[in-house]
């Protein structure tokens, strides 16, 4: 099995960590962050209320490139606003060049909201900052499909959070889809209450499970890969 190369690249906004075998896989993933931002940044200039609201998007009569129809899609069932996807769908437009390219092997971290095409295992590790519950991750079995693992958090990194989860995941087959419903369910976690019930915000079609972090409470719901330990080293999240 051939090394994993690993490539920190910023664009702007964009930061992400992207892990293939080839440089040439390397630089698809680069030149599909480079021209889906431009369809973004060309729309947000046609209408920069799309950057700004936190509720579903109205589109109106502008014809909008695919990416920004597709986040519209994804986040309104949860009633965010559509930059609620806008890592989820940057990473996998990445992968889905990388694939394009003929890897078999693609990850792209875009700020703890990644997509995962493996051919072997792999560990993804859940950061919940300051809380006791440490050194989890989940178990990637082989897949010839690319799976989201999305994250939010109203305690750790830049994330916009209206709530007081540590660690709100998101697992989904789409992974624009799980992007927009982790900060839904980030929203939902209270300071106090059962966790079970802020899974509600997220049931919708096309999420696969998810897993809350707040404090020293864990809750888990529907399907999720297995849970193993693991060293989670704050050093490789993906960041400025």
């Amino acid at each position: 099995m051939s090394e994993i190369l690993r490539d920190h690249y910023q664009l702007k906004e964009t930061v992400v960590t992207i892990l293939a075998r080839k440089g040439g896989e390397i630089d698809a993933a680069k030149r599909a962050i480079k021209e889906q931002r431009a369809y973004l940044e060309d729309f947000i200039r046609r209408d920069p209320f799309f950057q700004i609201t936190l509720e579903p998007y109205d589109l109106a009569d502008i014809e909008p490139p695919l990416i920004v129809r597709q986040m519209i899609d994804g986040s309104a069932p949860f009633g965010v606003g559509p930059m609620a996807a806008v890592a989820g769908a940057i990473a996998g437009y990445a992968v889905e060049a990388m694939m394009e390219e003929g890897a078999a092997y693609a990850v792209v971290d875009n700020g703890g909201d990644i997509c995962i095409l493996n051919d072997h295992p792999i560990v993804v590790g859940i950061y919940a900052g300051s809380s006791p519950v440490r050194d989890l991750a989940f178990e990637i079995q082989p897949r010839k499909v690319p799976l989201g693992i999305c994250t939010s958090s109203g305690t750790v990194g830049p994330s916009l959070s209206f709530g007081w989860a540590d660690a709100a995941v998101v697992v989904s087959q789409d992974v624009m889809l799980a992007d927009a419903a982790a900060t839904a369910l980030g929203n939902a976690v209270s300071r106090a209450g059962p966790l079970k019930e802020c899974f509600a915000a997220i049931d919708r079609p096309g999420i696969d499970g998810a897993l809350v972090v707040r404090g020293g409470e864990t809750a888990m719901w529907k399907d999720l890969p297995p849970l193993c330990r693991a060293w989670v080293d704050a050093d490789r999240i993906t960041r400025e």
